[in-house]
C-alpha cells in the first residue's frame, strides 16, 4: 500500500551516501560512508537504516556521482533521477531560508563535498558557473600526510586547539600592517612560516592551517564567482562545513568581503533536499 504522506530522495556521493525523508511533515536525516556503485539493495538497505519501508513510495528521488546506475523501478516505486547541479541548486536555495522579495532572487550555492562545486541558482534557471578540486578530500589527503589521521573529527578537534598563525604568515608578517578591509592577522601566505624557518610545528597548528587553507580558498573563490555573476547571497552546504572550524573560517572570509554567506543547518543533506524537492 503506497503512503502519499512519505517523500524520500537519496544523494549517492564520492564520500558519502546521503538520505532525507518527510513522513507526515516529520524530518529525518541520515548518512553513511559511500561503499560502492549502488543497486536495488542498496536503495532498500540505506531507506530501511532511516525506518523507511520501499513499498510505502510511490517514487524515489536519486542523484548523486552513481545515481544512475540504478534501474528506472525498483519493485513498483518509481525511481526519479534528479541532475546533480539542479539538486544543489534547489537545495541550496531551500536551505538559505529566504523568504519574501529575496526568495525570488538568484543565490550562488558552494557545494563543498570532497571537492568543491559553485552553481549560480536562478529562478529562470540552474548551472554550474565554477568550482575548485580543493574540499574536504584535500582536507583528508594533507592531514594524512601531516597528521596521520584521515578522520574529520580529530582533525576538528586539533584545529579547535591550535592557531593556524602557528605556520601561516600574516598580514602582520608581511607588511606590517593592515590592506584594505583585510585586518593585520588576515593570512597573507598559507604555510609560509614554514618555508622561513626550520621548525617543526605542533600537530594542532598543522590542522589549523590545514583548515584554514581549505576554507580560504573556497571562500574567496565563492566570493569571487559571486562578484562575477553579481549575486549577492552566497549558502554554503555539503558535509566539509559540519566542521565548526570551516565554518568560522568561511565567516571571516564573507565578514572581510562584505559578501553574506549562509552556513546553514543540516547542510551536509542539501543536495538530497535539492533531488527530494526536484521530485515531488
Amino acid at each position: 500500500m503506497k503512503t502519499a504522506s512519505v517523500r524520500a530522495a537519496i544523494d549517492f556521493g564520492i564520500s558519502n551516501t546521503d538520505a532525507i525523508a518527510q513522513v507526515d511533515g516529520e524530518w529525518r536525516r541520515w548518512t553513511e560512508p559511500y561503499d560502492g556503485d549502488p543497486d536495488a539493495a542498496d536503495v532498500q538497505r540505506i531507506l530501511a537504516k532511516g525506518g523507511i519501508d520501499l513499498d510505502s513510495l510511490s517514487r524515489l528521488a536519486v542523484t548523486g556521482g552513481r545515481h544512475k546506475m540504478l534501474p528506472p523501478k525498483i519493485g513498483t516505486c518509481e525511481v526519479v533521477s534528479v541532475n546533480e547541479v539542479n539538486a544543489i541548486g534547489r537545495g541550496g536555495r531551500a536551505l538559505a531560508g529566504l523568504t519574501g522579495n529575496q526568495a525570488r532572487k538568484p543565490v550562488l550555492v558552494i557545494s563543498a563535498g570532497s571537492g568543491t562545486a559553485i552553481i549560480a541558482a536562478r529562478t529562470s534557471g540552474i548551472r554550474h558557473v565554477s568550482g575548485t578540486a580543493v574540499g574536504g578530500g584535500t582536507m583528508l589527503g594533507l592531514s594524512r600526510l601531516l597528521l596521520g589521521t584521515v578522520n574529520p573529527l580529530e582533525v576538528e578537534a586539533l584545529a579547535q586547539q591550535g592557531s593556524a598563525n602557528g605556520v601561516d604568515l600574516s598580514l602582520a608578517d608581511v607588511i606590517t600592517g593592515p590592506i584594505g578591509s583585510l585586518p593585520a592577522d588576515a593570512t597573507a601566505v598559507n604555510f609560509g612560516r614554514l618555508s622561513r624557518n626550520e621548525f617543526t610545528p605542533s600537530r594542532e597548528d598543522l590542522a589549523a592551517g590545514i583548515v584554514n587553507l581549505v576554507a580560504q580558498t573556497i571562500g574567496l573563490i565563492a566570493v569571487n564567482a559571486a562578484k562575477a555573476q553579481r549575486i549577492e547571497q552566497i549558502v554554503v552546504i555539503g558535509h566539509l562545513i559540519d566542521m565548526q572550524s570551516i565554518r568560522h573560517v568561511l565567516g571571516s572570509v564573507g565578514m572581510y568581503y562584505g559578501t553574506t554567506m549562509h552556513l546553514p543547518e543540516h547542510s551536509g543533506f542539501g543536495t538530497a533536499l535539492g533531488a527530494l524537492v526536484s521530485a515531488y
